[in-house]
């Protein structure tokens, strides 16, 4: 008989009995705390006692039940059997035995194999379970009963209105307002003895009148809405409506003389999710030489729960120029926090995307709110890494003037090809007029790269008028368009002029815009290769404008190919711009002709109010003149957005509307409409006199 088969066999139904005598002793304990988390905050409480709870217990059970072993088992063996002559521990012993051991030890093991092992174990503790599970019952019992008081709408309450009379017109004596938010808030439901409502947006609003004497039938009159009929139930007059939009009821009932004074429903938004970075503290990082990773911390937060789960996207800027490749990826990452606040810590393993100096990782994170249906979906602000080029070494003389790095104007081409191509792709799906205009706004893209192209070439911008050609000596202006002072800069008028010499005749004669040194930045041979890319733009440009993409692809990447070649440049040289001031014109000194100095001046224009509704009534509540009362309640419903409380002036429409006459009630009005008044622009105030002192030196002057 081995010592392992035989110490198994005999502890494990002692075992068994003393672990389930401690599940059922402690399992009513356990149900009845759950049963209080329930009663107290809910389900989630309950359930999150019943778990610490029962683990709890089966962790003292199971120590329990580890009590049991070989000391008590041999124990056990010598107290139950005589027969066994106190040697019960011979037979589970663990050390070699002597003969006269050995010989002992095979006779009580013997005796042993007669005994059954269940009959060691301890008895049930019956009038313990019995007690404990009947305490455990009554204390479920009575959380039960509190939970269903608690949670039954308490009777309606005395109206403002309430009287002792039980004949004549029906009264309103009794009211009980029950609020419903929608689930995902996670707000309880909450009774409310107020009429003006104010909650979610979405609750379901449950209300319970009481009338004496009772009427035939009552309703719920929004005020420019609906009219909800209330239903007789053994509480009273029910009845519900979903929140949505802001309006303002009033209780009726077949055969009230006194008109009820009108209440407020307001719902409350659900605002969008906020999110911000917590690391890094700004949103430009200059990424370290031997650094590995990237710690990036959003915090998101909301007035109801955020979304346990968002989407963080990770878009990779690789290269310069026109080789810029952009790269786009997007995972999904586990907030952590309270529902109303989580953190998203991402930390992003920099040698997976492949950067090089001059490139930049941006990061971004898109979180969501709990509403449902339609959760409202938040693009928080992004982080960018970047990897910083290497600073060029310092020159000397002339290379001071070279520009090393190419200018930001030589980015876009190949977004246009882009932009092209994904046009072509979506002819299909487009009808002619869209895609006609969309063909239109690539040719204006293009068209706008081109003349900022043009400017490294002399070229002006095409957008300045220019004005007609005279036809005779009656057309040309009286003044001349361009004259002394004028912000450009003639020149000298020269002394002598020399015949023949046509190098200065522009110059003495005509008008040039732009500058000799920006004309010729380029060399010769850059400068041709940006012609011919001007010239491809402007032939794509013309099929695009056109609606022909497809004619006009060939043309865009000819002009892309000439700026790749015109990136490869060795140096491109800036002119040398210095402060010039225009020429003092002596023969104008002391003459008071003021021709081209001063404009015609500063002049005040009248502000003009662009609804004059609201300011029209205004005016009129200050006297007795009617009032287009339903023409302002039209006006105040649809610019409601801009009005900071649009319920309060229509309960003052209202209760104009009602009694007309009442001087109190138009001043309310005109109190709740001052605030609604479009507000003119800055005044012109007048300069300070500078007080006494100012006073008496100007009268001094005079």
């Amino acid at each position: 008989m081995s010592r392992e088969f035989r110490f198994d066999t005999w502890l494990r139904p002692a075992r068994r009995r003393a672990a389930g005598e401690v599940m059922l002793l402690g399992s009513p304990l356990v149900l009845v705390l759950a049963g209080l988390g329930w009663a107290v905050v809910g389900g989630v409480l309950a359930a999150g006692l019943l778990l610490t709870s029962g683990t709890a217990l089966g962790w003292v059970a199971i120590r329990r039940a580890g009590r049991l072993d070989r000391d008590w088992l041999v124990r056990r063996l010598n107290a139950r059997e005589v027969q066994l002559e106190d040697s019960a521990g011979l037979v589970f012993a663990e050390g070699d035995l002597a003969p006269l051991e050995r010989v002992q030890s095979g006779r009580i093991a013997e005796r042993i194999e007669a005994i059954d092992p269940v009959s060691l174990a301890d008895d049930w503790p019956k009038r313990g379970i019995l007690m404990a599970w009947a305490l455990g019952a009554v204390a479920l019992a009575g959380i039960a009963y509190w939970q269903s008081e608690s949670s039954a709408p308490p009777p309606p309450a005395p109206a403002t209105q309430a009287t002792d009379a039980t004949l004549g017109p029906p009264r309103l004596t009794g009211q009980r307002v029950r609020i419903v938010p929608t689930a995902y808030t996670g707000l309880p439901a909450r009774v409310s003895d107020s009429l003006d409502i104010r909650a979610p947006a979405g609750s379901r609003i449950e209300w319970t009148f009481a009338f004496t004497p009772q009427p035939s039938a009552a309703a719920l009159q929004l005020i420019g809405g609906q009219r909800l009929p209330l239903e007789r139930t053994d509480e009273g007059w029910s009845g519900s409506l979903r929140l949505d939009m802001p309006a303002l009821y009033r209780i009726t009932a077949q055969g009230m003389r006194e008109s009820q004074p009108a209440h407020r429903l307001e719902p409350i938004p659900d605002e969008p999710p906020q999110v911000r970075v917590i690391e890094p503290a700004s949103g430009l990082v200059t990424m370290q030489p031997g650094q590995r990773s990237w710690r990036v911390v959003f915090e998101a937060s909301d007035d109801y729960a955020v979304d346990r789960l968002a989407r963080l996207t990770v878009t990779t800027a690789i290269g310069e120029g026109e080789n810029v490749r952009f790269t786009e990826s997007s995972r999904t990452v586990t907030g952590m926090g309270e529902p109303t606040r989580r953190r998203f810590v991402i930390e992003l393993p920099l040698a997976s995307f492949g950067l090089q100096p001059g490139s930049d990782l941006v990061v971004q994170l898109t979180v969501a709110d709990t509403r449902d249906p339609d959760p409202q979906v938040v693009r928080g602000p992004g982080v960018i890494l970047r990897w910083s080029v290497p600073e060029p070494q310092q020159a000397e003389g002339l290379d001071l003037m070279a520009k090393q790095a190419m200018p930001a104007y030589f980015r876009s081409q190949r977004q246009v090809i882009i932009d092209t191509e994904a046009l072509i792709k979506q002819r299909d799906r487009l009808s002619a007029d869209e895609f006609l205009v969309r063909s239109d706004t690539i040719g204006v893209d293009q068209r706008l790269l081109r003349l900022r192209y043009g400017q490294f070439v002399g070229m002006e911008a095409e957008e300045t008028p220019r004005p007609p050609l005279p036809t005779s000596d009656k057309d040309k202006p009286a003044e001349p368009e361009h004259y002394d002072g004028d912000g450009h800069d003639h020149g000298a008028e020269p002394e002598s002029p020399v015949f023949g010499d046509l190098g200065n005749i522009t110059a003495e004669y005509g008008h040039v815009h732009d500058e000799s040194e920006a004309a010729t930045l380029l060399d010769p041979e850059t400068r041709k290769l940006l012609k011919a890319a001007l010239d491809a733009m402007w032939e794509a440009e013309l099929n695009l404008r056109s609606g022909k993409p497809e004619a006009a692809l060939p043309f865009e990447n000819e002009a892309l190919g000439y700026i790749k070649q015109v990136q490869q440049a060795t140096r491109i040289y800036l002119p040398r711009i210095g402060s010039q001031q225009p020429p003092i014109d002596m023969t104008r000194r002391l003459t008071g002709k003021r021709e081209g100095i001063v404009s015609g001046g500063a002049r005040l224009t009248p502000f003009a109010i662009e609804d004059a509704v609201p300011a029209t009534a205004w005016r009129a509540l200050s006297t007795t003149n009617e009032i287009d009362l339903a023409g302002l309640e039209s006006w105040v419903r649809s610019n409601s957005p801009r009005i900071r409380d649009p319920l309060a002036v229509l309960a003052a429409i209202d209760a104009l509307r009602s009694r007309p006459a009442s001087r109190a009630l138009r001043e309310k009005l005109r109190g709740e409409l001052w605030v609604v008044l479009t507000r003119p622009p800055a005044q012109v105030r007048r300069r300070d006199d500078g007080g006494a002192l100012g006073r008496r030196y100007s009268e001094g002057l005079r």
